[in-house]
């Protein structure tokens, strides 16, 4: 079922602020819980990841009001992110189908800047991302075969 969600960049602090958000809203991670970069496959031509962001929240998940979600991630510089007010806040959109997730990845990106292509990922998604003429940032992740 397609579903929107907004999707939070945080430097190191990202399990602090979903803590607080758990407080304030109740509820469990969802999602298959708390992913961490240590999660992730090595894969030829990546770097390998520090030892000092290993344990960094690579995905968590915390649904907040009638069936919204609150995602986020940690963002290290180490992985050449640097988090900034005005990029650590993404729109995420889960699109039923890859026809339509590459719609709307065309459409948004046209005059703005494809920061991700759409490919397939480890975690089983079609994912892409972008930010728009606008300078909004879009995330696509359709897990529709």
């Amino acid at each position: 079922m397609a579903r929107v969600s907004t999707y939070l960049n945080f430097s190191r602090n990202t399990g602090e602020a979903f803590n607080f958000y758990k407080s304030v809203f109740g509820g469990e991670f969802s999602g298959g819980g708390i992913a961490r970069f240590r999660d992730i496959p090595p894969a030829e031509g990546m770097p390998s990841i520090s030892e000092e962001d290993k344990d960094l929240i690579m995905h968590i998940e915390l649904p907040i009001l009638g069936g919204y979600a609150l995602m986020g991630t940690d963002a290290p510089e180490s992985m050449g992110f640097k988090v900034n007010f005005g990029n650590n806040v993404h729109i995420n959109l889960e699109p039923d189908t890859r026809a339509e997730t590459k719609r709307l990845f065309l459409a948004l990106s046209s005059g703005g800047t494809v920061t991700m292509e759409l490919q397939d990922m480890f975690w089983g998604a079609y994912y892409g991302s972008c930010t728009d003429k606008f300078g909004v940032q879009w995330m696509f992740n359709c897990t529709a075969k």
